[in-house]
């Protein structure tokens, strides 16, 4: 299960993103963060800006209210999403 936390009107999440994929798409739940394969390398950010575009798109927001909180640098990531609620979060279903 995905772990997440509501406040303000937000949603704040882990998601565990695994670059170079042959295409970006959810891939289900890994260690209580949601996992996202992205097609960008990690590479001056590539991956975090396809990151934030593909969650935007998937939970019908502007890129601008998807943001990386933390690990910038890392696989997995601290992520908030103004205007989402945790049952649109655990909609999402692995796309393959």
């Amino acid at each position: 299960m995905i772990r997440y936390k509501e406040e303000n009107g937000a949603l704040s999440f882990s998601v565990r993103v695994v670059p170079r994929a042959s295409k970006t798409a959810t891939a289900g739940e890994h260690g209580g963060a949601l996992r996202v394969r992205v097609a960008a390398p990690p590479v001056e950010g590539a991956a975090n800006d396809a990151l934030i575009k593909f969650l935007a798109k998937e939970f019908g927001v502007p890129a601008r209210d998807v943001e990386i909180r933390s690990g910038h640098a890392s696989k997995t990531k601290l992520v908030r999403v103004v205007g989402v609620t945790a049952e649109k979060l655990m909609s999402l279903k692995p796309k393959t």
